[in-house]
């Protein structure tokens, strides 16, 4: 099993990129959230990963964090969902916004990602009810919910989601909503 990878990273083509590990180079799919925070070509990177094995392919999948990792392993176990459709559940939410639709057994958010159908998303919500142990109580959850509400406040102005994600990455950890609108409105003027 391969675990973890650390090498420089070669080509990012999304959702796939290619590592350098001493001369070996591995293909790995990734979720967006993990490509979006990847370094520069030719820079060192490190990634969890996880190896499916299928008759007719080996299948590796890199993520920035174990708890991304866990998350995909999650996802695997519930009945008719695959590697892909995984990677997409990943890439359409982050782990906070995931763990607030399961624990607010809101289906309609998870139907909004390609791939997930009411009756998957009713299916995800059931088995992973009680899986994520996020509360809005963690300083972590806070920071990540301050992030949606300023990327979301600035999709509803009209801006497109990779823009907004852009803006919100830009910004300080510590922001609150309020005054992260205002600075992400500012350095969207200014791009």
């Amino acid at each position: 099993m391969i675990g973890r990878l650390t090498g420089i990273l070669l080509e990012k083509n999304p959702p796939q990129i290619l590592l350098d590990v001493q001369g070996v180079a591995y293909e790995l799919d990734v979720p967006m959230s993990t490509f979006y925070n990847l370094p520069v070509l030719h820079e060192k990177v490190v990634l969890h990963t996880q190896l499916i094995v299928r008759e007719d392919a080996h299948l590796l999948y890199g993520f920035a964090s174990n708890e991304e990792r866990v998350a995909f392993r999650q996802l695997l176990k519930i009945s008719g969902v695959g590697p892909k459709l995984a990677l997409s559940v990943l890439s359409g939410l982050s782990l906070a916004d995931l763990a607030v639709a399961v624990a607010n057994k809101d289906a309609g958010r998870l139907t909004k990602i390609p791939g997930v159908g009411k009756k998957t998303a009713e299916r995800l919500l059931l088995e992973l009810q009680g899986k994520f142990a996020v509360t809005s109580a963690t300083p972590g959850a806070a920071i990540a919910s301050a992030s949606n509400d300023i990327v979301n406040a600035l999709q509803a102005l009209g801006y497109n989601e990779k823009e907004a994600d852009w803006a919100a990455k830009q910004l300080p950890k510590e922001v609150n909503v309020s005054d992260g609108i205002r600075q992400a409105l500012k350095l969207l003027s200014k791009a």
